[in-house]
């Protein structure tokens, strides 16, 4: 089993935060009607894509009946509907859609994850949730190393999480840290980081974030990369 395989393994064996254990349990218990046949996930849930992935893209949280019930991060929730459309659209997902964890989806070149693994109360987890996950992400981060040049952090809570993240795991990150806005970008030593608003209901329905301002960030982050399937 290589290293991203056994993490993502372990990451789905997690149990260290009882507010976040109990909630994403209940979820699955009492599920959402629509889903009423669904066998939900339940658990933590791990990144999703390849192993020597050259772009990385970082949310949030799983959602309580998008990643908690398919086990898939961005799966099955309006926001994965946002975030993998705009993938297909530059070139980096094989399909415009993300409904299932066997449908079939490919990443091209990408990896997606989340500073917190499991789906948090009203999709807030406290800092003290964030910081007990953080280790996962460092670990990610350093078996991705080898092969990433670019990662889009998508939301102020993300890049809370990802610059200290990025620290441990051997960047060199300025201090004071960077401030989060759309379309920052943050140069460190073979890395550009790149913020993006989060594709939540909240920021997409009211136009605060686009699908062309997405496709900008995916497009520009892409090339800082080195994929060269972007378009």
């Amino acid at each position: 089993m290589d290293g991203l395989a056994d993490l993502d393994q372990r990451v789905a064996g997690c149990r260290a935060c009882p507010r976040l254990v109990a909630w994403r349990e209940e979820v699955a218990r009492t599920k959402r009607a629509a889903f009423a046949d669904w066998t939900y996930w339940g658990r933590p849930v791990p990144g999703f894509g390849l192993g020597d992935a050259r772009l990385l893209i970082v949310g949030l949280a799983p959602a309580a009946h998008g990643g908690n019930r398919t086990g898939r991060m961005f799966t099955g929730d309006r926001s994965g509907d946002v975030l993998y459309q705009a993938l297909y659209d530059v070139g980096l997902a094989s399909q415009p859609s993300s409904v299932s964890a066997d449908d079939g989806l490919e990443l091209y070149g990408v990896r997606v994850t989340a500073p917190v693994h499991c789906a948090p109360p009203a999709n807030k987890p406290t800092p003290g949730e964030r910081d007990t996950c953080r280790p996962w992400l460092v670990q990610e981060l350093r078996l991705l190393r080898p092969t990433v040049r670019a990662v889009v952090v998508l939301g102020a809570f993300g890049w809370q999480a990802t610059l200290p993240a990025l620290a441990e795991a051997g960047w060199s990150v300025p201090r004071p840290r960077p401030v989060f806005g759309h379309g920052v970008r943050v140069p460190l030593d073979g890395l550009d980081i790149f913020g993006c608003f989060h594709v939540s209901q909240r920021n997409t329905f009211t136009g605060r974030l686009t699908p062309a301002m997405l496709r900008d960030v995916l497009r520009t982050a892409a090339g800082a990369a080195g994929l060269s399937r972007a378009n």
